[in-house]
C-alpha cells in the first residue's frame, strides 16, 4: 500500500497549508514585484508612488531676487 503523505520532491497542493507561503506582491502601476513593508503596504514601488505624490517643494528654493531702489544715505 502507498504512503498518504507526498515525498519531498512533491508539489504541494493548491490550497493546502503547504502551498500557502508569501504572496508576490506586485506593483499596481508597473507591475514590478514590491519588497518593502511600507511598498506592499500602499500597493506602489517608490519610483510610481513618486510620479503619482511628488515633493513638496521646498520653501528655500521658492526664493525669487526682487529690484529694490539702493537706501537713501548710502
Amino acid at each position: 500500500m502507498e504512503s498518504p503523505e507526498p515525498g519531498p520532491d512533491a508539489e504541494p497542493l493548491p490550497g493546502t497549508a503547504a502551498d500557502t507561503g508569501p504572496r508576490p506582491v506586485r506593483c499596481r502601476m508597473c507591475g514590478r514585484p514590491l519588497t518593502g513593508t511600507a511598498s506592499r503596504r500602499t500597493g506602489l514601488g517608490p519610483t510610481c508612488d513618486a510620479k503619482l505624490h511628488p515633493a513638496p517643494p521646498d520653501i528655500r528654493t521658492r526664493r525669487h531676487e526682487v529690484e529694490q531702489d539702493p537706501l537713501p544715505g548710502v
